[in-house]
């Protein structure tokens, strides 16, 4: 029994090394297009909004339902007081009842659906516009990722080259070619490498973790999850000024302020309309139990009224003049959105100008350059030629010029994220 348990405990340990291999190998990275589809469909917040708008679409059917009409019935002549001998109190009770419907003029129905609708076009707007906002955040925590796996792939692969180059100087030791101390300080430089492989594992660490909670993923292994896209960078190909015009046409912000000064118009008009007088319509019946008390005798009847407020005092005249005024304050917001909007894409458009301009002097010249006097004075110090000092200056000078880059694509992906963010879509990949 105990050696058929110990083979059914190893077979279920293999199953599930098997079962966790073949996971980790069906992860694939992802791309930003996907990220971005993964956030729009998982986030609650988003979700949250969505239902926001669902709301707004179930007030435009309340605001077009028509008024209930009114049905009432009583009765009158109930002899309560003084009944003649032999008569009971119901005797000469006379029953009535009467249907009413109020008709709304002016198209007030029209109007207060025309403003549902309009609210419900603005909540709209605001949702894209909250989605913008949040899928800026999300692309920042996208490139950081990026951005920490560029780190940590420039860190694993100085350290590898160092640890060459360590080999080679254990070889110069042993053959007395270089002293004890400095081979000693070269080992010592080893420490700063080690620390950039560590903290880079634990950015790319937590910028997974970031992620995967914008994403509201709970149940993929962080070890599991990735993702792919480019890390590098290009000019802008639109002009500002075709930016400019695309933002304006774009901007949900915009578009909500817009949509706010119709809902005013259309506010204020119902405004106006509900100063004007509805008049109700009825239609009442009656009968009695003694027709002969009537001449001619009659037992029922049918009778017509309508009821019409008489609007002296009341007529709307603060809702219309708040209406109106409302109209003027929605106009000069929009004024002032389109000033932001354009103000923010001009102020984007110049960050990702200035990111280019530093990148490019690094792809054209000193990636090459540091990569170069590196090369040349390990290869000197490694044949003796050059000495510690120099070689030490020449592999921290690579360094800084890598880790500058790493930085300036990043800024330069940030940069682009924070233009697309003005423009209020993905013009600029």
């Amino acid at each position: 029994m105990g050696i058929v348990r110990r083979f059914l405990i190893t077979g279920c340990g293999w199953f599930s090394v098997s079962c966790l291999a073949t996971t980790a190998a069906a992860q694939t990275p992802l791309t930003w297009v996907e990220v971005r589809a993964r956030f729009e469909a998982n986030n609650p917040t988003v979700q949250a909004g969505q239902i926001g708008i669902d709301e707004s679409r179930q007030d435009e059917v309340t605001a077009f339902l028509r008024p209930n009409p009114d049905l009432s019935g009583g009765v009158d002549v109930l002899n309560i007081f003084r009944s003649p001998a032999g008569s009971g109190v119901v005797d000469n009770m006379v029953d009535s009842a009467s249907v009413g419907y109020l008709y709304e003029r002016r198209g007030k129905r029209g109007l207060r659906r025309d403003s549902a609708v309009g609210a419900t076009s603005i909540a709209t707007s605001s949702q894209a516009d909250l989605v913008r906002t949040m899928t800026f955040t999300l692309h920042g925590a996208f490139v950081q990722l990026l951005q920490a796996k560029a780190f940590l792939a420039l860190a694993q692969g100085e350290l590898a080259d160092y640890d060459q180059v360590l080999g080679v100087s254990r070889g110069r030791l042993q053959a007395g070619d270089i002293a004890q101390i400095d081979f000693d300080r070269l080992g010592l430089q080893r420490v700063q490498y080690e620390s950039d492989v560590e903290t880079a594992q634990l950015n790319l660490r937590t910028a997974k973790i970031q992620l995967l909670g914008l994403l509201n993923d709970r149940t993929t292994p962080v070890e599991l999850f990735d993702v792919t896209g480019p890390y590098d960078f290009a000019p802008p190909a639109q002009p500002r000024e075709q930016v400019r015009q695309l933002a304006l046409a774009a901007r949900p912000d915009l578009k909500a302020a817009m949509q706010a000064i119709d809902k005013a118009r259309v506010d204020h008009r119902l405004a106006v309309a509900n100063g004007s007088v509805d008049p109700i319509f009825s239609v009442d019946t009656a009968w009695n139990k003694q027709p002969e008390d009537f001449s001619p005798p009659v037992n029922a009847y049918v009778g017509f009224s309508i009821d019409v407020p008489l609007r002296i005092f009341d007529r709307n005249q603060g809702e219309k003049k708040k209406t109106e005024l409302e109209i003027t304050r929605t106009e000069r917001a929009a004024d002032a959105s389109t000033t932001q909007v354009l103000a923010d894409v001009d102020s984007a458009y110049a960050a990702v100008q200035s990111a280019v301009a530093l990148l490019q002097p690094y792809r054209d010249t000193y990636l090459a350059q540091s990569t170069r006097v590196r090369d040349t004075m390990t290869f000197s110090y490694q044949n003796g030629q050059a000495s510690l000092i120099d070689f030490l200056q020449a592999q921290q000078d690579y360094r800084s010029v890598q880790i500058s880059y790493v930085n300036l694509v990043a800024a330069f992906l940030n940069a682009v994220s924070q233009l697309n963010f003005a423009i209020g879509q993905e013009v600029i990949p």
